[in-house]
């Protein structure tokens, strides 16, 4: 049999591009948005789809993100995982929410606090994954589900609720968690189930970063693109940087340490938080279109910054050799590898 071969390669193309398959439908979507934003409001399954589709997916792929992380991961798993999240989730949004009690929800040179949280709270896991799976070992691998974990809108409503900066219901807090939740228990109820839904990124991401793409003018790209460019070149020496020093300090690595700056990224899906967070507290819609602007590019800069700066740290220290070890080898200490 002859293997069908695709006239254009688009999902190969998307892929090339860091965050390619959230940036290049944003950008597509908004700009049918900018120039012809009737073209979608005909109405029944195109409307459903193409503009309407971004909260249901979103929670589809919480969900779904739930399913992988196995709660039989070991000690050493977990402590690597806690440490990544404590450096790169806890401590980043705590400076913000501060920084909010001074300045206000406005934020600081046209960067809103909704935009900072939605950039510096998460991490980019896919990207964790590809650079642990090279320079890393199996804790470093299954720390995934520190982004698994903060790979949502969950503790930018946390922080803006707790600190008083935003309105947040607490049961927009349950409500923003329990997809995962959820997911966390369907996973390891049933390790089918897990298998079903691995795929669930790549499908529903470009569609929903599609419909989040139909809301933003590109003059807000324009304008959230540089202001966004700048974040994203702090976002990786910062967030980094702790995440080095929890692996120097708490976990004690040594040479190993130069991974944690792999952690300094802006996750893909947090492009849709400042929505999310909107859609709790009214207050901040008026920073969503440029807050999701600058978080596009956040994850674009970023996720190019983080591995270079990790291969500088690890080769400073000589460790930038590759092991030989796959991703299946946390099965030795945790059960089921951790999947993306």
């Amino acid at each position: 049999m002859t293997q069908e071969r695709s006239l254009f390669p688009m999902f190969q193309t998307m892929q090339k591009i860091p965050g390619g398959l959230m940036l290049i439908p944003l950008i597509l979507g908004s700009i049918l948005g900018t120039f012809a934003p009737e073209a979608l409001d005909i109405g029944s399954f195109t409307t459903a789809l193409f503009k309407n589709s971004a909260l249901p997916l979103i929670a589809l792929l919480i969900f779904a993100t739930g399913t992988q992380v196995n709660m039989r991961t070991g000690g050493p798993i977990l402590a690597t995982a806690g440490t990544i999240l404590f450096c790169k989730t806890i401590i980043p949004a705590s400076l913000i929410v501060l920084l909010g009690s001074f300045v206000g929800i406005d934020g600081v040179w046209g960067i809103s606090i909704l935009a900072l949280l939605a950039a510096f709270d998460n991490s980019n896991g896919g990207l964790w994954l590809a650079f642990t799976g090279q320079y890393g070992d199996a804790r470093d691998r299954g720390a995934y589900v520190a982004s698994a974990v903060n790979d949502g809108p969950f503790f930018s409503l946390l922080f803006l609720g707790a600190s008083g900066l935003g309105d947040i219901p607490v049961i927009a807090l349950v409500a923003a968690l329990v997809p995962f939740l959820l997911g966390v228990l369907v996973g390891n109820l049933d390790v089918q189930w897990r298998k079903v839904l691995d795929p669930v990124p790549n499908i529903v991401i470009p569609f929903f970063a599609f419909a989040l793409g139909t809301g933003i003018n590109l003059s807000a790209i324009v304008s959230g693109g540089t202001t966004g460019i700048i974040l994203g070149f702090l976002i990786s020496p910062i967030t980094g940087f702790l995440v080095y020093m929890g692996y120097k300090i708490i976990l004690r690595r040594g040479g190993k340490s130069g991974i944690g700056f792999a952690a300094g990224t802006t996750a893909g899906n947090a492009i849709a938080t400042p929505a999310i967070v909107a859609a709790a507290d009214p207050r901040f819609q008026v920073y969503v279109e440029t807050a999701t602007a600058q978080v596009a590019a956040c994850v674009l800069i970023s996720s190019i910054m983080a591995p270079l700066l990790a291969s500088y740290f690890l080769k400073k220290a000589g460790e930038l050799k590759p092991v030989d070890a796959g991703i299946s080898d946390i099965d030795t200490s945790a059960g089921e590898p951790v999947k993306l």
